[in-house]
This record gives structure tokens, C-alpha cells and sequence, in this order.
């Protein structure tokens, strides 16, 4: 292993030199480069050193990893350097200095997450009241209907509203503001005017009124200029006028641009896309349907996926969309790959439990993360079974055009939304179909999967002078429980850092969970460790690069070396303004010296309190 200096000179070298470093900045975890050429940074040879978990390139950043001694590290390279240490301002701003469609999907992307529950919910009762028409269970011309159609729709026609609020979340921008703006398109004074017979203007200038309804590049566009508006709003303006002087201007700008510029570049940019993808499948259906359905898990996996969606939704708002239709047979042949798995692995228990219950989340539900993460990523040999079955249905679907209306998950009780419903049938079923006979035939030996409690045994029955000593950490936060990989960071997502969980806090307090003494107080106040009296280091990390906010809207009651109990309080933070600046307050609970134990095992997600059983560790 190397010293700290002898790391930091590595590292310098491995990343381009000194010359090719903008600035350096460090967070609780990690090295943040601002680099000049990231292509002379050389990433594998980062990674393979001994002492660094892992590479990542996010944010216009090279953040190389390396875990709790990252201060020294980084005090080191700053000694023998001439390099910019920077701010942690200087890191914000270099997000970015990203690739241009790097952030436009991260824009898009972290706008239209949060409202994901809400989508699929109202497309949910969408697919109820389907189903309920076709058994002649419900009279569509009742009132009964049309309260839950009401219920089902009032989301897609405000849709404008939400994404407005969401994508200025997203961007640091007032999100009630945002509301008000999108609101004004569709006001019934405003929407009167698209079957005006005469002429129509804004203060003389020819106004193209449309239809913003269930619209969304429109607003997405809008935002993205009323956030940096806003800011310098703020800037300009007097704090004794601030209070509605702000708001006033931005929606008296907003409004009418939106109106006279973006509504109509927006439709234009949706419709060409939609044309584009009509006539691509009008001249090649089969091909189309394979090429789309092919690129959907690798689109899932890179994690743009959420940026397709806009165009997704803009396609139903003008009669119908053919891309999700096809996306349906790469979902439903991954469940095939998890049954046809289930199938095949007959003596592995472990392994049946797991892709029976994939299985059926997936067809009941249309999730398949854990089919596509945990199966098929983990086994490589699936890859090619995946993308085989999944392009068959997607030729078949594409063929038969079907098409969709409304936003819903891919999953059994969602098949009435789709027309023609028996073309969507035997495309999804071809998918399935084939998924599982493949997976069935070639698919991975069972009794090569171990689950981890296994491996844990094995590993006292390959040395008998282990002993079975189990350590039971306390949750430090009341919220809900997330896996570890559902963590939107790759550091902490993928173990890098070690094993642990993550915790959506519904309360900004973090309490000790167990006795032992605070080894490091990050000076942003948004991360600390811990280490029990048993020995086991703890990093509690608050929210995602929350580094970047130096420590506003966080407060530390202890200090490196204090010695804390059980329950004590340590950090307080406001988990409000943090979201309102932009940045998620998902709090990874990391095991950061895992490789000491046999495993760290997380509870099942659930809702807990602080205090409560959250993690076992095994020695």
C-alpha cells in the first residue's frame, strides 16, 4: 500500500499532470478534478490502484474515490502542487461545464422522477377503468365514471403545471412561481384564444395560440430560462422590494415568452420528433421495432431513460405513441429471462425466491430493475438472451402498430390501454415467450448463485476458527429504507465505499446509532464518521453532492473525537432547502470497513424511526 503522499503523486500522474488540472477540491469521500483534457486522465490505471475504490466522470468532474482518508490525500497533492484548490462553488458551477446532452438529460431526467408515483398512479386507474368498461362493469356515461376518470386525467391535462414545479426544483427556482407560469397557459381566457377566428397578438406581435395540455417541451424549455432569470431578479432587486418584485417580473416575462416563443419552438421540436420516429417505422416497421426495443435496457441502464419520456407523452397528446409499445417487449422479455431462470434453477432456493418474486413484481407491476440489475447484469450471458427476445416482440408490436394514450408501466393489468390490444399480446407474449425458453436452455447454472448469507457460511465452514458474532446498527434518521443500488450515485450504489443502505429522511436530525466516537466531521457539516466500540466505521453521507452547498442549511452538535452515545444527536439539517437548492437528501448509511466482516446485511425497505434495527453485521 502507498503513503498518502505517494498516492496523491500517483494519482496527479494518472489524471494528466499538474498542467491538466483546473482545480482540485475534495468532499467526504472523494477527489473532485476540474480538468482541462479529461482524455489524458487515464481511468483504468486510476482504478486498478490498490488504494482507490473506484472512478467516476460525473458532473463535469473526474471523482476518483478513495475513502476516508481522502483529507490527507488531498493535503498532500495541495503541498506538492501548484494546483487551484478551488471552492466547492467552483465544483457546482462545473457541472456544468458538462457535456450539452449530459445535462439536458439530467435536467430532464431529475424533473420528471419525482413525478413518476403520480404518473403511473393516475395511468394505473386509467387501466382500472379500461378494464372495468370492457367487463361492462361500469357505465362510462355515469357519474361514477366520471369522477374516476376525472381522477385518472386531472394530472395529464395540468401536466404542464407539475413538470413546470418539478423542473424548478430541479434548477434552484422558486417551484410555486413555476406553477403560476405554467398555469397561465392554461387559463380558460388563454386557451379561448385558440378558437379565436381573428387575428391574435400580444401587444402587436402575432401570437400562435395552441393547446397546452398535457404538454411538456414547452415548460421544460420555459424553466430553463426562468431560473437564471430569477436568480439575477434577485440579484438586481432591492430586499425591500424582493418579496413580490421577483415574482411579479418573472411571471409578467415568463407568460407571454412562453407564449410567443417557446410554446411554439417547443411543439415544433416535439411533432419533428414524433415525425421522425412515425416515419421511421412507416418505413421499416420490423426494423424500427427491433432497433427501438434493442436500445431500451442499454437506454435504462445509462440511466437517460426518463429523458425519452417527454417524447413519449408529447406522442399521446397528438393520438398516440408508438415507442412505448416497443420499449413493452424488452420489459417483458426481461421477466422472461427471470422466469425462464426461476424454471432452471430447481435447487437453488435462494435463487427461485428471487426470480419468482422478480417475476412477479415485473408482471404485476412492470418492474424489472431487479431482473435487469441483479440477474441479468450480474450474469452476462442473459445480455444477448435479453436483447434476442425483447427485439422479436418489439418487431412484432411495431408491425401490428399499436399504439398508446396514456402513461402507464408495462404490466399485466395495462394491456387494455393498448390498441390493438391482441397485436400488443402477441408482441409482449413473443418477448416473454422467447425470454424464457432461451434462459431456460442457456441460461446460467443455478448452483453457481450464492446468496450472500451463503457465502457467509461457507466462509466459517472453509475456516472453522470463525466465529458467528453478530453487530445490530441503529437507523440514525427517521424516513424510508432504499437498497443500497437504488442510490443515485454510482460511488454508493455499487458498494465502492462498502456495504450499507440508504434512508429518504422525512426528519432532519441524525441521531448516533450506536456508542462509539465521531473520526471525522466533514467542515461542510454534511457527512460524518463513526466508529463503534466494537470497531465498526460508519459514514453517514446526507443527500447527494451536497458537498457543494458548504455547509448552508446544515448544523453540527458534536465535533471530531467526541465521544457520543447511542441516540445522541450529531447533525441537523434542513431537508426542505436543500431540495429547494437542487440536490436529493438520499442519505447513504455505508459500512465503510465491510472487508473486516463477513457481510453487512440492510433490513428490507420499509418506513423506520431512528433508533430502530436497520443494518446486521456479521464477523
Amino acid at each position: 500500500m502507498m503513503n498518502n503522499k505517494e498516492l496523491g503523486e500517483k494519482i496527479i500522474d494518472l489524471v494528466g499532470g499538474e498542467k491538466n488540472v483546473n482545480s482540485l477540491i475534495h468532499c467526504a469521500t472523494r477527489l473532485r478534478f476540474n480538468l482541462k483534457n479529461f482524455d489524458k486522465a487515464n481511468k483504468s490505471a486510476l482504478s486498478d490502484i490498490p488504494d482507490v475504490l473506484t472512478v467516476v466522470e460525473k458532473g463535469g468532474q473526474l471523482q476518483v474515490v478513495i475513502g476516508n482518508k481522502v483529507g490527507k490525500v488531498h493535503t498532500e497533492i495541495m503541498k506538492s502542487h501548484n494546483i487551484s484548490s478551488g471552492s466547492e462553488q467552483d465544483g457546482k458551477n462545473s457541472e456544468k461545464k458538462a457535456g450539452l446532452m449530459a445535462n439536458v438529460f439530467e435536467y430532464i431526467s431529475g424533473t420528471f422522477t419525482p413525478l413518476i408515483p403520480a404518473l403511473a398512479g393516475a395511468g394505473m386507474i386509467k387501466a382500472l377503468l379500461a378494464v372495468l368498461t370492457i367487463l361492462n362493469w361500469i357505465n362510462v356515461e355515469g357519474s361514477t365514471y366520471a369522477v374516476l376518470n376525472g381522477a385518472s386525467s386531472g394530472l395529464f391535462y395540468f401536466l404542464p403545471i407539475f413538470v413546470g414545479v418539478s423542473a424548478a426544483r430541479k434548477l434552484g427556482a422558486n417551484p410555486y412561481v413555476a406553477g403560476v407560469i405554467a398555469a397561465g397557459l392554461l387559463d380558460p381566457n388563454f386557451t379561448a384564444l385558440i378558437e379565436s377566428t381573428g387575428d391574435t397578438t400580444f401587444m402587436g406581435i402575432p401570437l400562435i395560440a395552441a393547446s397546452y395540455s398535457t404538454t411538456v417541451f414547452p415548460i421544460l424549455i420555459a424553466m430553463a430560462v426562468y431560473a437564471p432569470l430569477e436568480r439575477w431578479l434577485k440579484r438586481i432587486s432591492p430586499d425591500t422590494i424582493q418579496l413580490f418584485f421577483v415574482s411579479m417580473i418573472s411571471i409578467l416575462v415568463m407568460v407571454p415568452l412562453t407564449a410567443l416563443v417557446f410554446g411554439p419552438f417547443g411543439e415544433y421540436i416535439s411533432s419533428g420528433i414524433g415525425s421522425a420516429v412515425a416515419f421511421m417505422l412507416d418505413t421499416s416497421a420490423i426494423l424500427s421495432g427491433i432497433l427501438i426495443a434493442l436500445a431500451w435496457p442499454i437506454i435504462v441502464i445509462l440511466g437517460v431513460h426518463w429523458g425519452i419520456f417527454p417524447i413519449i407523452l408529447d406522442n399521446m397528446s397528438r393520438g398516440g405513441d408508438m415507442i412505448k409499445p416497443i420499449t413493452a417487449a424488452a420489459v417483458f422479455a426481461q421477466i422472461g429471462i427471470a422466469f425462464g431462470i426461476f424454471l432452471r434453477a430447481r435447487k437453488n432456493k435462494e435463487l427461485r425466491s428471487l426470480t419468482f418474486a422478480a417475476t412477479t413484481s415485473g408482471l404485476l407491476a412492470g418492474v424489472t430493475e431487479p431482473i435487469l440489475y441483479g440477474l441479468i447484469l450480474r450474469y452476462k450471458r442473459l445480455i444477448p438472451l435479453t436483447l434476442i427476445s425483447g427485439a422479436i416482440g418489439g418487431a412484432m408490436i411495431a408491425v401490428f402498430d399499436v399504439k398508446i394514450s396514456t402513461f402507464v408501466f408495462n404490466s399485466i393489468f395495462t394491456i387494455p390501454n393498448y390498441t390493438p390490444t391482441l397485436g400488443y399480446v402477441i408482441g409482449i407474449g413473443s418477448s416473454f415467450l422467447a425470454a424464457t425458453v432461451l434462459a431456460f436452455i442457456f441460461g446460467t447454472e443455478g448452483k453457481k448463485i450464492k446468496s450472500e448469507d451463503e457465502n457467509a457460511v461457507n466462509a466459517q465452514e472453509e475456516n472453522p476458527s470463525i466465529e458467528s458474532v453478530k453487530f445490530d446498527i441503529q437507523s440514525p434518521l427517521k424516513g424510508e429504507l432504499i437498497p443500497l443500488e437504488e442510490i443515485d450515485d454510482p460511488v454508493f450504489s455499487n458498494a465502492s465505499m462498502g456495504k450499507g443502505v440508504g434512508i429518504e429522511p422525512i426528519e432532519g436530525v441524525v441521531y448516533s446509532p450506536f456508542n462509539g466516537k465521531v473520526v471525522t466531521l466533514f467542515p461542510t457539516k454534511h457527512a460524518i464518521g463513526l466508529v463503534s466500540e466494537d470497531g465498526v466505521e460508519v459514514l453517514i453521507h446526507i443527500g447527494i453532492d451536497t458537498v457543494q452547498l458548504e455547509g448552508k442549511h446544515f448544523e453540527a452538535h458534536v465535533a471530531t473525537d467526541a465521544i457520543v452515545k447511542k441516540g445522541d444527536k450529531l447533525i441537523t439539517f434542513d431537508i426542505q432547502a436543500i431540495q429547494d437548492e437542487g440536490y436529493k437528501t438520499t442519505t447513504p448509511i455505508i459500512i465503510t470497513n465491510t472487508k473486516d466482516y463477513l457481510d453487512a446485511i440492510p433490513m428490507n425497505p420499509k418506513q423506520i424511526n431512528a433508533g430502530e434495527h436497520v443494518l446486521t453485521i456479521l464477523r
